[in-house]
């Protein structure tokens, strides 16, 4: 059996006969043009002289896996694809558009398998590079540009989607002449994110409140879009880049904005810029960026899209599988066996609602896998689990089968005296105890006043879930996206519950 006929000769079919001489698998050409013959012979390939539109000629080559159709002369390819097709109805046929012929095209797409049209793959390729991706390029390079010292941060207590964004972001950033800081606030104590920071090797900063960030000319917020909001920057900072998928409850300034909620994880967006730019994937990054999507969409079950799914794919054949599998299957300590098990001890439950204070936290990132656990509960279709921890309330919510969004929920309930957000079935809050802790009596009395406060705020806020309405915040803007905000003026934004998803 013959794996690959060539059809016509011309500048294609000849390097087309050249380069897939040297790949296994037999190969011939047929060709008119008796002085081609002579020297694909010569070259060791094999041809003959033939009429390549003549059915007959073609059967004496039957049987044949691939034949590709690659004359100079528009009629030739017509003709040669008809009647391959009429002999080889099972083979892969694949005709080449000769001198920009659309109507050749149209002709050539009745009888082959694939067509393949040289100007429509250039044409792309500079609608590539001066269209909206080749902006973006243009536009993201010329502020790292300007930048000497770049600081990238993530929110507060950072998941694998942002400590692998903002990582991605430093490697690129370092392409432009950059020296590059990768921070965060807070702690970084789920298990598995310990994992990924310490088995792949990376390098961020911890920062402390107040922190002098003069040395500093340069700042890039990862996974979250407003300084002083889930990070301890101060408000009015200046920021040079934005880079989230999470929809803003108010405008975002910045020098370069790119927020898309159409994807399921800002690690998705980084494949894209790192690709765009020609930016090689270290094992290391790729490790992490598949690790921070796998996560952020709950392995491709919650808000994944097809450019998830994409940029999966590229991540893979480069990502250590091993050193993945050693990151998603860490150690448990002991405290966090002991927050899941007051939390079963200590739920109350609203319908298909479950509630539970755990009271006071050692390990913060407990209640998320807290709240995951109660969710397989029967007849549970949504767990709300919360702790204090010097003067901060922390809240973790899931859900799943239920038409409410966890994230705007847990805004209203808690946005105007903390910082809520975070996706329809996941979602957290932080509220400062504040007048709570002056309560000089036994810790079990702020505990009863901190469920009156989040179970009475929540079940509330669920039950009188305000309107919704649809408002564009960016018009006219490369990636300007319909978000759901409230009816009421923006309030405080919040971004994705800090820590491990």
């Amino acid at each position: 059996m013959l794996d690959r006929l060539v059809l016509g000769s011309g500048s294609l079919g000849d390097r087309l006969a050249e380069t897939l001489s040297d790949r296994p698998g037999t190969l011939e050409v047929l060709t008119t043009d008796e002085s081609r013959v002579e020297t694909f012979v010569g070259s060791g390939i094999a041809a003959t002289a033939a009429d390549p539109t003549d059915e007959s000629a073609l059967r004496e080559k039957l049987p044949v896996d691939t034949i590709l159709v690659a004359d100079d002369d528009p009629a030739v390819n017509v003709a040669a694809a008809r009647a391959a097709r009429t002999v080889a109805p099972d083979a892969l046929l694949v005709a080449y558009v000769s001198n920009g012929d659309t109507s050749q095209r149209d002709q050539l797409e009745q009888f082959a398998d694939r067509v393949v049209d040289p100007t429509a793959a250039v044409a792309d390729q500079l609608l590539e590079r001066v269209g909206d991706d080749g902006l973006q390029k243009r536009q993201l390079g010329r502020v790292l540009r300007s930048i000497d010292r770049l600081a990238v941060v993530m929110h507060d207590n950072p998941d694998p989607d942002a400590i692998a964004s903002a990582v991605a972001l430093g490697r690129l950033a370092k392409t432009k002449g950059c020296t590059v800081d990768i921070c965060y606030y807070g702690d970084i104590t789920h298990q598995e994110n310990r994992a990924l920071v310490n088995l792949l090797d990376f390098d961020l900063r911890n920062l402390s409140p107040g922190e002098s960030l003069e040395e500093f000319d340069g700042f890039a917020l990862v996974d979250h879009s407003r300084p002083g909001v889930n990070d301890q920057l101060p408000e009015e900072l200046p920021v040079d880049i934005v880079i989230d998928h999470h929809p803003p409850r108010a405008p975002v300034e910045a020098r370069f904005v790119d927020l898309q909620s159409n994807v399921g994880a800002t690690s998705t967006l980084l494949v894209d810029y790192l690709e765009l730019f020609g930016i090689e994937f270290t094992d290391a990054v790729a490790t992490g960026l598949l690790f921070g999507i796998r996560v952020d969409t709950r392995e491709f079950t919650r808000e994944a899209v097809q450019a998830d799914f994409e940029a999966a794919a590229k991540l893979l054949p480069a990502a250590d599988l091993g050193m993945l599998e050693r990151i998603e299957s860490p150690s448990i300590s002991a405290d966090t066996f002991e927050i899941i098990a007051s939390a079963i001890a200590n739920r109350t439950q609203e319908g298909t609602v479950l509630l539970s204070c755990v009271g006071e936290l050692t390990n913060r990132d407990a209640l998320a896998q807290a709240a995951d656990r109660l969710l397989t509960l029967e007849d549970v279709s949504t767990t709300v689990v919360y702790g204090f921890r010097e003067g901060t309330i922390y809240v973790s919510a899931r859900s799943r089968g239920t038409d409410i969004d966890l994230g705007e929920v847990l805004r209203d309930a808690f946005g105007r005296i903390g910082s809520a957000g975070g996706h329809a079935d996941m979602a957290g809050a932080q509220i400062t105890l504040g007048v709570f802790e002056s309560v000089e009596e036994r810790e079990e009395s702020i505990r009863e006043i901190v469920e009156e406060v989040v179970n009475g705020r929540f079940l509330e806020a669920l039950d009188n879930r305000a309107e919704q309405t649809v408002v564009d915040i960016y018009p006219g803007s490369l990636n300007a996206d319909k978000y759901l905000v409230p009816d009421e003026d923006f309030p405080t934004d919040a971004e994705e519950e800090p820590g491990s998803e």
